[in-house]
Parts: structure tokens; C-alpha cells; sequence
């Protein structure tokens, strides 16, 4: 990384990475199910397939979808939890040059409806739990994935179809409850990039990969599947616990684990924590939100390995990473750039600005999305463009570089809330909540929760003095997303606001953060 700061200007420029190798994904499962054979490749709570039973699997799959005309510029969707069948079936979908969309089941039924009309898939993959939502979303096909051997039939294994860097590799929607979903878009180049660049944070094919977010999740994807082109070892779990998850650990020896923060503190606040041989881990990454120097503390005394914490987001552009070994003097920071990022900051009308100074984050990189699917507006508006006439990403994040070219983060500038590693979108709150007729005045904004790391407190003017704060909370609740939904309700008499009529939401949150931890 160069500090660039002739300029006068914060600029974090990219190194040259010579001769990057892209990796194809395909080719490099079929490579790895003949390399690795025997060894397990996936691990769930029914059993374990190896590397040659995945390939052969994925391998029908595609198979099956080619028969049905499925493959480059097609999309396939899905609404299901972690399992080994999920995790062939989207390798299967990409090694058939498809094009994966995975549905996030923690989103309303009307979201999903608007995604799955939006990306036009017409196969949707799901389990028993989500079959019930999966039939209103208007797929001409749906696929039990415990069922999935018998739907792949006598369908032959084929050889992975030929894709160029152009072609779509999946769509994450963001979430939201508001107008039409945004799907961004990752291609061949973006997703290869990211996989060509794993083997610095240690994951081999020795390696053995917890997995405890959902696959809907990019956070889960970038690790799953870079853990997959390096032959690891996959352990999938559908559902988060902490006493299972150190199980899981210890029996099958993780050399490796992807969590976001909100799961690091309840790890550290499992009192069974110290019963478990963790002595396998090598490396532990962080993600979705930044991660507490009081909670990497306590993780790199009590638990074995490295901590890398990154922070980018699931459109690509900006992204760094903190080797907390290597800079325990930075924890309050999310690190470096990392190589081939160009990350800067600029303020409100776009001006880039120096060292020290916060603004919003704004980076470019090898890995960036094409963009919004079917949205070149909210693309235009996701993109700011540099004096030199390069296209960066806008993060809507505020922050500052420090002199050494580390990042520290103040406040998402639209006030989104980090909640479990999800990103939650006060707008989003506020658009639900002025619909209830006992609400004049609204504002959402994060609080401090030791279960979630944040979470969304909704501040409501009332109309009527006999308006019930519970019942607005539960009344709202019933139209988010199990992921959006609002803690509790506090009644007051006014909002403070700007001369101009902006509610001063940081006067709001500053008495919930006192004492907080920076």
C-alpha cells in the first residue's frame, strides 16, 4: 500500500499485484473432487460428503440444468439454511455457468416477492421450513432440496461450461422494506479476484472452515466459497448456537471460522466457553461490522489464532483489512487497504479530503460490482467518480485515514444499524412506523445491545396520549423482516431538529452510548 500524500489529499493507492492468477470455479471443483477424493468436503448436522460425492453431485446438477436450457445468463434462486445439498447445489448452479441468487428467508414475504420477480428466476430451490413461503413467490419450479438426488434423476455429470468474466456468478439483495429490493451484481472477475487472493489469510486445502451465517449472506459466500476453490473442508450450521458451534469446533478440529461480531461476544460470554479444545484454530475472520478492541482483546487472549477484521461491502470497491496480531495497537481501527483497493474520503459535495479529516469512504478495486441489477439510478447514485475519471464505490460511511493509512469508522451517514452482523436501515423503520395512525413523528436509531452488538430503538411522537408504545411495536414488527425488527418504542414529547428541519439523530443516540466502549 503507498500513502499518497503529495496531493494533500487522504488517498490509500493500490499495489501492482503482478501476475494474479484468476481462478475459474468450475474447473477448480472438478480439479478438487479428483485431487481431494476421500476427504470430506462438506460437514452438516446429517452427515458428510466428501469431496468426490460433491463433485459428482454438482456435476448432475448442472447436468440437469443444461438439460433444461439453464446456464450462461439464466438465474437460479433459493430460500433455504445451511446444509451440504445447499452448498452442491449452488456450486452446481455455477458450475452449469448460471447465474446464483440466493433469497434471504429473514426478509418480508412481499420483499421476496419483489426479488424473485426481479431477478426472473423460474427454478427455485428451498427445504420443508420455507416451502410454505417459497410457493407465493411466483417460481415455476420448486425443488425440496432433501429431495435433490431424485430431481437430478439420471442426469449425466457433465464438464463445468466455459464462462467469461462478463458472466454473472451470483446476485445479493440488500435488504430493505421499501420500494424495489436492490440486487447486486457479481461477475466472474469480481468473485475470481477474491478467490485468487485467499491463500494470505491461510485457508488451505488442510484447512477446516466453520460456516454459522446464512449463504444468503456475502459474508458467508466470500467464505464458503474461497474455502471451496482451496479444497477445504466446509462445516455448515443452520442455525447459530454457541455451545454447538464449540462443539462442532473442537470435534472436527477448525483451523478456520467467518463470524460477524455479535457471535464473537456471545462466544466470549458462553460460560463453557474454556471447556473446549480450540487449540486448532489458526485463524478467526470478522466481518459485517466493526468489531470492539475490548472483544479482540478478549478473543486473541482466550482463543487461539489470528483475528483478521475486514471491512468492504458486498458491492465491491472499498476494502480493508486489520491483522490484529500484527497492529494491536489499531484495534480501534478496520486496518489497511487491502492490495489492489484505491480508497479515499470525501465530503458533501464530493471534494476528496485530507488525512485526519472524516468524511464519507469511498474506494475501487479489481473486485467491484457491474452494478444494481435493472437500477442504472441507484447505480449512478452508489458511484462517485474522481477527478482523474475513475469510478469508486460510495460507502455511506463516515470515516478518517490515520497518518499510518489505517481506517477508523465514525457513523454510517445514513444512519444504518448493524444488528447481528445485518445491516438494518432506519429509513426503512421510519417508512413503516409513520404508517400507524398513533404516529405524528419518528425516529429510528441504533442502541447499544450486548446480544446484537446494536439495535433499533424507535423514538415516537404520539398523537394521542392514549396511544400504546408496545402495541406500535408489535403492530410495526409484524411488517419487517425477523432481522429489521425494532426492539422497543420510547415516547416523546418533540425530536430535536436542525434549523432546517433535520432530525439531530446524533443528539438522540449520544445519552444510549455513554460509557460504551469506542
Amino acid at each position: 500500500m503507498t500513502n499518497d500524500q503529495s496531493t494533500g489529499v487522504a488517498r490509500l493507492t493500490p499495489k501492482v499485484i503482478e501476475g494474479e492468477e484468476l481462478v475459474r470455479f468450475g474447473p477448480r471443483m472438478k480439479e478438487n473432487a479428483e485431487v481431494h477424493g476421500s476427504k470430506p468436503c462438506v460437514i452438516d448436522e446429517i452427515g458428510t460428503m466428501s469431496w468426490a460425492e460433491f463433485g459428482d453431485l454438482v456435476a448432475r446438477i448442472a447436468g440437469r440444468l443444461r438439460s433444461m436450457g439453464i446456464g450462461p445468463g439464466s438465474m437460479v434462486a433459493s430460500l433455504a439454511e445451511n446444509s451440504a445439498n445447499n452448498v452442491a447445489m449452488y456450486a452446481g448452479v455455477l458450475y452449469a455457468g448460471a447465474c446464483m441468487v440466493p433469497l434471504p428467508f429473514s426478509a418480508t414475504e412481499a420483499a421476496l416477492v419483489k426479488e424473485r420477480a426481479d431477478c426472473g428466476a423460474t427454478l427455485l430451490f428451498t427445504t420443508h421450513q420455507f416451502r410454505a413461503t417459497a410457493e407465493k413467490l411466483g417460481a415455476s419450479e420448486i425443488v425440496d432440496l432433501a429431495e435433490i438426488e431424485a430431481w437430478v434423476g439420471d442426469a449425466p455429470a457433465i464438464d463445468p461450461v466455459p464462462v467469461t468474466d462478463d458472466d454473472l456468478f451470483d446476485m445479493i439483495y440488500s435488504s430493505g422494506t421499501t420500494g424495489t429490493p436492490k440486487g447486486i451484481v457479481h461477475d466472474h472477475r469480481f468473485r475470481s479476484r477474491q478467490f485468487s487472493r485467499t491463500s494470505a489469510y491461510g485457508l488451505e486445502a488442510d484447512g477446516v472452515l466453520m460456516l454459522s451465517t446464512p449463504l444468503y449472506s456475502n459474508t458467508t459466500l466470500v467464505a464458503a466459497i474461497a474455502g471451496l476453490v482451496r479444497g477445504a473442508t466446509l462445516v455448515t450450521m443452520a442455525r447459530f448456537d454457541t455451545v454447538r458451534f464449540l462443539e462442532l469446533s473442537e470435534r472436527h478440529r477448525a483451523t478456520h471460522a467467518m463470524l460477524v461480531p455479535v457471535q464473537y461476544m456471545r462466544l466470549m460470554d458462553e460460560p463453557r466457553f474454556d471447556e473446549f479444545d480450540l487449540s486448532s484454530y489458526q485463524c478467526k475472520m470478522s466481518t459485517s461490522a466493526p468489531l470492539p478492541g475490548v472483544l479482540i482483546a478478549q478473543c486473541m487472549e482466550r482463543w487461539p489464532g489470528n483475528i483478521l477484521e475486514f471491512y468492504g461491502m458486498t458491492e465491491g470497491g472499498p476494502a480493508t483489512v486489520l491483522d490484529c496480531a500484527a497492529h494491536p495497537d489499531k484495534w480501534d481501527t478496520v486496518g489497511q487497504p487491502q492490495p489492489g483497493a484505491d480508497m479515499r474520503v470525501i465530503d458533501e459535495e464530493g471534494n476528496e479530503l485530507p488525512y485526519g479529516a472524516y468524511g464519507e469512504v469511498v474506494g475501487r478495486s479489481g473486485s467491484m460490482m457491474p452494478g444494481y441489477h435493472n437500477n442504472p439510478e441507484k447505480t449512478r447514485e452508489a458511484t462517485w467518480v474522481s477527478p482523474e475519471g475513475d469510478h469508486f464505490v460510495r460507502t455511506g460511511d463516515m470515516g478518517r485515514f490515520d497518518e499510518d493509512g489505517f481506517l477508523h469508522l465514525l457513523d454510517r451517514k445514513k444512519d444504518m444499524i448493524i444488528s447481528g452482523g445485518f445491516n438494518i436501515y432506519a429509513a426503512d423503520l421510519e417508512a413503516v412506523l409513520r404508517k400507524h395512525p398513533d404516529v405524528a413523528d419518528v425516529a429510528v436509531i441504533a442502541i447499544p445491545s450486548r446480544e446484537w452488538g446494536e439495535t433499533p430503538l424507535g423514538l415516537v411522537v404520539p398523537r394521542r396520549p392514549e396511544a400504546d408504545a408496545e402495541a406500535i411495536r408489535d403492530w410495526t414488527n409484524d411488517q419487517l423482516g425477523k432481522t429489521q425488527r425494532l426492539s422497543r418504542i420510547e415516547f416523546r414529547q418533540d425530536l430535536p431538529r436542525s434549523e432546517i428541519g433535520k432530525i439531530l439523530k446524533r443528539e438522540l443516540r449520544a445519552p444510549y452510548w455513554e460509557g460504551q466502549p469506542a
